[in-house]
C-alpha cells in the first residue's frame, strides 16, 4: 500500500476524517485511548467526534459511568468504555501484573502490603464511596502503609490491573480545567457486560478497526502482548478484519468519511495516530520523532498533523486562568499547512478547552 493511501485510511480508521456521533461512540470505536495526561485523552476523543464537544461534554461521559480510565495495557493509563474494561484486563492484566513485579520488589511492596491496601480502600469505597488520589494516599498512610517512594502509585496500579479499582467520575474544580478523577470500586462502577469468547482476538480486531491498516507487530506493541501471541490472534481474527496485503490488516467495514473534513489536526500528547504502532514512519518523516519526543523522559508532545503527516508540535498552558489563552504552533523547518487551516485546527482545540 502506498504511503498516501495508508495515511488516508488511517485517518479514516482513527475517526479523524470520519468522526463519530458522540464522545462515547468515538471511545467505543477506538476501544482504548492513551491518557497519562487526562486532558490529552479527552481531547483525543473530542477530536474524533462531530459537533465539537467541549471538555465538559467529555467529563459528563465519565460522570455518567459510560467511560473510565485505567491501566489497560503496557502499564499505561487509557480511556476506555466501561463495558470493555473487564475483558480487556482479562487479556492484558496478568502480563502487566508480572511485568511490574520487579518494581514492587525494588520499593519494598509485597503481597501482604497489597492485601492490606485493598482492605483499607475497600472499607472506604464500599457502598458508593469515592476518593481522590491524595485522599487514598492519606488513607494508606493512616493504615500504616507509607505511600511515598512510588508505593502509593504502585498500589493503585496493582489494584487496578487486578480489577479492584478504577478511575471514574471527574473531580470538580471551582476554576480552571478539571484534571483528576475519583477512585471507585470496579465492582460497583463497571457494569457487567458480555465477554468475548477469545479476549485476545477481540482485542486484535478492535485495534485494527480503530487503528488499521496495521500489522500484527503493531498490535503487539500497542497491546503489550508478545509478538507470537499477536500473530496467532491475527490468524484467528474473524470477518470484521481483512488482510489487504500480506501481514497488513484493515477493517472489513471502515467508517464512512465525512465530506469536507479539514486536512489539518491539532492532536494531543501521546496521540494514538502517532504512537500506537511499532513502525511510526507512516506519520513521521525522518528525524521528526526526535522533535516530537525529545530527550529520554517518555514525554510525547502534542502534534500538528496535515494530510496524515506530523508537520509540527504545539503548546498550550493548562494552568488556572491561562488555559483560555491561545495555543502556539511550532512547525518543523518552517513547512506545513496554510496559516488559515492551522489556525482553524488550533481554534477548535481552544473552544474545546474553554468549555
Amino acid at each position: 500500500m502506498d504511503l498516501h493511501r495508508l495515511r488516508t485510511e488511517r485517518l479514516r480508521a482513527h475517526r479523524l476524517t470520519a468522526p463519530a456521533a458522540t464522545v462515547v461512540d468515538a471511545a467505543a470505536h477506538m476501544l482504548a485511548v492513551q491518557a497519562q495526561d487526562f486532558w490529552g485523552g479527552r481531547w483525543a476523543l473530542a477530536s474524533r467526534t462531530r459537533n465539537e464537544p467541549a471538555v465538559r461534554d467529555v467529563d459528563a461521559a465519565f460522570d455518567s459511568g459510560a467511560l473510565v480510565r485505567s491501566w489497560t495495557m503496557r502499564g499505561t493509563l487509557h480511556l476506555i468504555p466501561v463495558v470493555d474494561l473487564r475483558w480487556v484486563l482479562a487479556a492484558t492484566g496478568e502480563r502487566q501484573w508480572r511485568q511490574a513485579a520487579s518494581v514492587r520488589r525494588s520499593i519494598g511492596l509485597d503481597d501482604s502490603d497489597l492485601d492490606r491496601a485493598e482492605m483499607l480502600l475497600r472499607a472506604a469505597l464500599t457502598g458508593g464511596g469515592r476518593l481522590t488520589r491524595a485522599e487514598a494516599f492519606d488513607l494508606l498512610a493512616a493504615g500504616g502503609l507509607d505511600p511515598g517512594g512510588g508505593r502509593g502509585l504502585q498500589v493503585l496500579y496493582a489494584l487496578s490491573v487486578r480489577g479492584v479499582l478504577v478511575q471514574g467520575p471527574v473531580v470538580e474544580r471551582e476554576s480552571g480545567l478539571t484534571r483528576e478523577q475519583y477512585l471507585v470500586l470496579m465492582e460497583e462502577w463497571v457494569r457487567d457486560a458480555p465477554a468475548p469468547a477469545d479476549p485476545v482476538v477481540e482485542l486484535f480486531v478492535r485495534y485494527i478497526v480503530g487503528h488499521g491498516p496495521a500489522r500484527a507487530d503493531d498490535f503487539a506493541w500497542w497491546s503489550g502482548l508478545p509478538v507470537t501471541v499477536a500473530r496467532q490472534a491475527s490468524a484467528r481474527a474473524d470477518a470484521r478484519v481483512r488482510e489487504i496485503e500480506e501481514g497488513m490488516f484493515a477493517a472489513s467495514i471502515p467508517p464512512r468519511r465525512t465530506p469536507h473534513m479539514p486536512a489539518v489536526f491539532a492532536l494531543p500528547t501521546y496521540e494514538e495516530f502517532v504512537i500506537s504502532y511499532a513502525d511510526r514512519s507512516v506519520a513521521l518523516a525522518d528525524g521528526a520523532w526526535e522533535r516530537v519526543a525529545p530527550g529520554a523522559n517518555g514525554i510525547v508532545r502534542p502534534v500538528i498533523v496535515a494530510d496524515g503527516e506530523v508537520v509540527g508540535v504545539w503548546t498550550h498552558s493548562r494552568a488556572v486562568g491561562r488555559h483560555r489563552g491561545p495555543p502556539v504552533a511550532e512547525l518543523f523547518d518552517g513547512r506545513g499547512p496554510a496559516a488559515s487551516t492551522l489556525t482553524a485546527a488550533l481554534d477548535r482545540y481552544a473552544r474545546f478547552i474553554a468549555g
